[in-house]
């Protein structure tokens, strides 16, 4: 095996603690993915993630229920630097318009990672938002939505935003999707940081 491989599972490793410690909120292991300026990005929260891990458990409390299952990764290293993009769907449970919903998003995870004193470390993620779809738990219940709120949010995280804006969070209207300048944009942030150069947040 490799240096490279090696290092690639390290940090394969690292992204699929993420979800598992997040989603059981093992919020001591969590923490050990990340260096300790790391950050967050979601639709409905942005910053440090000691403060992500604060309002999750504030969520958790009221009955917020969002699950991550990862696919398959992609990781480039350049020498302590790397970037990761990793498959994933987010599952959000919750009621929409009085009827008990599920809200699945696909898109990557997209890391910024780096090596510092030996050990590899999450120091900023930010999701692409590829596309989602949302389903009443119970088929044959009726679900309508509201057609000019919904039409307002963004095509790949559309049902994802109507269901966290009606429980209350603030949606960020502007993140990576599939296709579009956003994602663009952090194709260069991610190549910046291979190369070398400071993260542009």
């Amino acid at each position: 095996m490799t240096h490279e491989m090696t290092e690639q599972l390290k940090i394969r490793q690292l992204v699929e603690n993420w979800a598992v410690w997040r989603d059981a909120g093992l919020w001591d292991r969590f923490r050990t993915v990340w260096h300790d300026d790391g950050v967050m990005m979601a639709t409905w929260f942005q910053g440090p993630y000691e403060e992500f891990i604060r309002v999750t458990v504030e969520g958790w409390n009221k009955g917020v229920s969002i699950l991550h299952f990862l696919g398959g990764s992609s990781i480039d290293v350049n020498d302590s630097r790397a970037i990761a993009q990793t498959k994933m769907t987010i599952s959000q449970r919750g009621m929409v318009e009085d009827v008990l919903c599920d809200v699945v998003c696909t898109g990557r995870f997209y890391d910024f990672f780096e090596r510092r004193n030996g050990a590899w470390g999450l120091v900023h993620r930010q999701p692409i938002y590829e596309k989602d779809r949302i389903d009443p738990v119970d088929p044959s219940a009726t679900l309508k939505l509201d057609a000019t709120a919904l039409a307002n949010f963004p095509e790949g995280y559309r049902y994802l935003a109507y269901i966290q804006t009606r429980i209350g969070y603030t949606v960020k209207m502007d993140m990576p999707m599939l296709k579009g300048q956003a994602v663009q944009d952090l194709y260069v942030r991610g190549a910046n940081w291979l190369a070398g150069q400071p993260l542009v947040r």
